[in-house]
């Protein structure tokens, strides 16, 4: 579990480090979203089968069998979260501290 988590929040730090690199360059949000997902993409991904296949190498233990599956899925359910879901939440909650900046200029 700790490694699952550990691979999921270092791919997701670093999309979001890259999202903050590209807005610092003055790429608007949507653009800079979709630029650093489909960057980082091929490293999550690359990442993500190596994990798997590691993993499926202890299937037959019987004792590390259930390891081996939560790890499999796992990974390959926080491979589609990193890639689709963060996206979209930090371009939810962009979007709504734009619009209470807004807001509160318009006020």
């Amino acid at each position: 579990m700790i490694a699952l988590a550990g691979i999921i929040v270092r791919n997701t730090i670093l999309l979001v480090d890259f999202v903050h690199l590209q807005l610092a360059d003055g790429v608007p949000l949507k653009e800079a979203l979709v630029r650093s997902a489909s960057t980082r993409a091929q490293a999550i991904l690359l990442t993500a089968v190596a994990a798997m296949l590691g993993a499926l190498f202890i299937l037959d233990d019987p004792i590390f069998n259930g390891l081996a599956i939560s790890l499999i899925f796992g990974i390959s359910i926080g491979m589609l979260l990193t890639l689709v879901v963060i996206p979209v939440l930090y371009f939810m909650a962009a979007q709504r501290v734009v619009e209470g900046s807004r807001a509160a200029s318009r006020s």
